[in-house]
């Protein structure tokens, strides 16, 4: 017997028993679209985080007082080791970094707005240097962005993004209208371009006021935050090390010591976001192994049930001169073909699943490329590893006793 024709006796076998052999592979299905379901929402994440999330500029970077901490233990000693940055820092990064083509800061502060009957809640307030705004990829959809000189004078003025505009200004060019923060009337000089929202959290909910205006507003005592451009920017490592001596020096640093600040650039949001899903990932699949253990196990009694259930069969192919290895072939090929079909139906509800993420939800899920292959290559060793010991079995049947069962 050939490859071909134990192919086609096992799609006969798999058709006439179809209820029972979808039931069989429920295990394998759901394995196997729970794991390419998991990585299409992981691969879509880390895109969706490269284009989005980690989008600072070309050749930027932020120094922070704390940087990305995924723990309260790690965040509270960091507050308690590190000291505040101030406006000072910044000038002196603009002083004695000559790498640095542009540096500005911006500090922030969360309040609820309110314009007439409309509310909106939770507003991110940003106080900064106008050159913020040039370093950032903002777009302005319409207006302009803040000056130089407003900052200078702290003048009563506001950049706000496309939620304010919606909320509390529906209908009506918000350019020139007064906008209430803290008891005092700001005019808005401008309306950043819609970003959208990431992961259901948009980021079009906020308002750039002038640094030292924010500071009249909410006080003095809030650690800034640094922006960086590097005029070379593939020479942003220079940039940063210049930087690292500058703030060394203001904070009294002995050269043992740590740094008591971070760096924050699209690299190390990268790094710690795929660490991230790798280590979901590593778990998910753990997890999912094991209903496709289960699903190979159910393979392999569905085998021993289907050897027992064609002895005779086995003992007829025998009698007119089929060999051992035929009898395992049809069988194991069989086992596979089993597993196979559970992996393309576990993979068509993946893709379908991935598809429906990506349209009505806030996951931007990517199907896989590799998802097929990987499929079929780990479906084909459970139909192997789980199929074998049944070929085997019955391979190992004795022609006359087979032919003797009723």
């Amino acid at each position: 017997m050939n490859f071909v024709e134990g192919f086609r006796l096992a799609l006969e076998s798999i058709w006439a028993n179809r209820l029972r052999s979808f039931l069989t592979l429920l295990g394998v299905i759901i394995g196997i679209a729970a794991i390419i379901s998991t990585a299409a929402v992981i691969q879509g994440l880390n895109s969706y985080v490269s284009e989005k999330l980690s989008n600072l500029g070309k050749g930027v970077f932020t120094v922070q007082r704390v940087g990305l901490i995924t723990n309260r233990e790690a965040f509270l000693a960091a507050i308690r080791r590190n000291r505040k940055l101030l406006p000072a820092d910044g000038r002196a990064i603009i002083e004695r970094c000559p790498s640095a083509s542009a540096v500005a800061w911006e500090t922030h502060a969360t309040i609820d707005i309110k314009r007439g009957t409309n509310e909106i809640r939770d507003v991110d307030v940003g106080g900064i240097t106008p050159g913020i705004l040039e370093i950032e990829p903002f777009e302005v959809a319409d207006g302009r962005i803040l000056a130089q000189h407003e900052e200078d004078g702290s003048a009563p003025v506001v950049f706000v993004g496309n939620d304010i505009v919606e909320r509390l200004f529906p209908g009506i060019d918000p350019v020139g209208k007064d906008l209430r923060i803290k008891g005092r009337d700001l005019r808005i000089v401008g309306v950043a371009a819609k970003k959208g929202s990431i992961l259901g959290f948009s980021q079009d909910n906020f308002v750039k006021i002038p640094f030292s205006l924010h500071r009249k507003l909410f006080g003095t005592r809030r650690s800034i935050n640094i922006s960086v451009q590097a005029a070379v920017p593939e020479d942003m490592e220079t940039t940063m090390d210049e930087v690292r001596t500058v703030l060394r020096a203001r904070h009294h640093l002995e050269p043992a010591d740590d740094d008591d600040f971070t760096f924050l650039t699209a690299e190390g949001i990268n790094t710690l976001w795929r660490s991230l899903t790798a280590t979901i990932f590593s778990i998910a699949l753990f997890v999912v192994g094991i209903s496709l253990v289960v699903g190979g196990v159910v393979i392999m009694n569905i085998m021993l049930v289907s050897v027992v259930e064609r002895t005779r069969e086995i003992g007829v192919r025998k009698a007119v001169g089929a060999r051992q290895r035929d009898i395992v072939l049809q069988f194991l090929v069989e086992a596979v073909l089993l597993s196979c079909v559970g992996g393309l139906i576990g993979v068509a509800i993946a893709w379908g699943l991935s598809e429906l993420l990506a349209a009505y939800t806030p996951l931007p899920a990517r199907f896989p490329s590799w998802a097929p292959p990987v499929a079929f290559l780990i479906c084909a060793g459970i139909g192997v590893f789980f199929g074998i010991h049944p070929a085997r079995r019955a391979a190992r049947l004795d022609p006359i006793e087979a032919l003797r069962t009723e």
